[in-house]
């Protein structure tokens, strides 16, 4: 930790404090078990830094549950057997040898089949099964988008995908672009729609207020529940380190 961290305590509440050249506090919790940190300005004394935490504490105590509740992955070895999921269904991995170039393949509708170098080892069939689902991703983002531009009105310039460890997906109002988390892939598509529309949303509406909520429900009647069913499904293993 350098100089400009520090722990506070708040109400029995460990709080990560990070002191940096910005205008205003950010504060955030963290995966897995509900790490909470706050970045403030650097003239912003501690005393004022307690006082923002305690005015967003109840917040704080629901985000830190919802993490703990949450399932997780095991670490992932990628041998035979093991279990991987795509669009919300479960497959088991078969790892088959082939002297032609890695790929992946979907059999029989319910084994996901790594076709590998023998010599490949884990940190390679990780990565073989990650650029697959990157592939899908990208093979299935332009005619969501394309589906819900036309039901909603709104418009996506550009969009990306990466893997984020604590949001579904971001976006920027300023270039109306979009960023969806690469572990939707494994998640059944009615979530991924959720997760687009929600941020094709956040285009015009920056928070959660009123105005956000009626632009879901005009849009995604019922979309609570796609938000909660992907609220309960297993978070990705990751190493955390924040």
């Amino acid at each position: 930790m350098n100089t400009n961290e520090k722990i506070i305590t708040v109400n029995g509440l460990s709080v990560r404090v990070i002191r940096k050249k910005i205008k205003n506090l950010h504060l955030a919790v963290y995966p897995p078990d509900g790490c909470v940190r706050i970045a403030v300005p650097e003239i912003i004394d501690d005393e004022a830094v307690r006082l923002a935490i305690i005015s967003r504490f109840e917040w704080i105590k629901r985000q830190t549950k919802s993490f703990q509740d949450q399932a997780r992955e095991s670490a992932r070895e990628y041998t035979t057997g093991e279990s991987h999921f795509y669009l919300g269904k479960r497959y088991l991995l078969d790892i088959v040898h082939t002297s032609k170039s890695p790929y992946v393949e979907i059999r029989n509708k319910k084994i996901m089949v790594l076709n590998i170098n023998k010599k490949q080892e884990l940190e390679s069939r990780k990565k073989l099964l990650s650029d697959w689902y990157r592939q899908e991703m990208k093979r299935l983002l332009p005619s969501i988008i394309q589906k819900w531009e036309i039901k909603s009105g709104l418009k996506v310039c550009s969009y990306g995908i990466k893997r984020m460890k604590t949001k579904w997906g971001s976006c920027n109002p300023v270039h109306k672009r979009i960023w969806i988390n690469l572990e939707l892939i494994k998640k059944p598509m009615n979530c991924i729609e959720y997760i687009i529309v929600h941020e094709m949303v956040h285009l015009i509406e920056h928070t959660h207020n009123e105005n956000f909520i009626f632009h879901m429900n005009r849009i995604l009647p019922g979309w609570e529940n796609l938000r909660d069913e992907l609220n309960r499904s297993p978070l990705a293993h990751e190493n955390w380190q924040h």
